[in-house]
């Protein structure tokens, strides 16, 4: 039997290229993005980003013993991105969004949606739901990430990291996180918590695909 990690890229493996080969996704990391669509695209990514470590928090409170290594690791994932909102509200500053405007922002359908089916997966579905969606969002920001802000800061002229350094440095951090991701996983031994892994990745890759879609 394959180790969970090699297994949940394989069973995943459609729902991550319906992402990486979307004529949106192509074009934002190959050109960078319009200055509108980019404040667009922060916004939502507030909302998701904001929600992360509650849907890690629900997941956490839910966990049985039998899987107290998963929420050990949540334990230690949250506290490393706590306030990475505020990074997001640093970037939408500096391309001109304000944090009150931010704040007061609507999040659209799709953001909506994605964070409702992560709450409701931590709580209803499995607890260990949540680390689907650690590992979509995690894949996206580590192999994608830096040629994405590497585009925006050269299609908007900005300078250094100002405006992307949430996108940036989550490129190289993820990729950190990805091979502690991979150690946790492949210590899931039963069908059940597998399963609603690999739903979960697939649903996060599906609406994030959306999101991106529609900015």
């Amino acid at each position: 039997m394959l180790p969970f990690f090699a297994d949940l890229v394989v069973r995943t493996d459609e729902a991550r290229r319906a992402f990486e080969t979307h004529p949106v996704v192509l074009d934002a990391v190959a050109n960078g993005m319009p200055v509108e669509r980019y404040r667009r695209f922060l916004l939502e990514l507030y909302h998701v980003v904001w929600h992360f470590n509650p849907v890690c928090a629900a997941a956490a409170s839910r966990m049985p013993d039998t899987h107290r290594q998963i929420r050990y690791h949540l334990y230690e994932h949250m506290h490393e991105e706590s306030g990475h909102e505020e990074w997001v509200l640093n970037d939408l500053d500096a391309v001109g969004v304000g944090p009150e405007a931010t704040r007061a922002h609507r999040p659209e359908v799709h953001t909506l949606a994605l964070s409702g089916y992560n709450y409701w997966a931590a709580e209803r579905r499995h607890p260990c739901s949540v680390l689907g969606m650690i590992y979509a969002l995690e894949v996206i920001a580590s192999v994608y990430g830096g040629p994405f802000s590497s585009a925006i800061r050269e299609s908007l002229f900005l300078q250094d990291d100002r405006g992307v350094s949430f996108v940036s440095s989550h490129a190289t951090m993820d990729a950190e996180h990805m091979a502690e991701l991979r150690v946790v996983l492949n210590t899931l031994l039963d069908d059940e918590a597998r399963d609603a892994v690999v739903e979960s990745t697939t649903v996060n890759f599906h609406h994030f695909t959306r999101i991106f879609e529609a900015v």
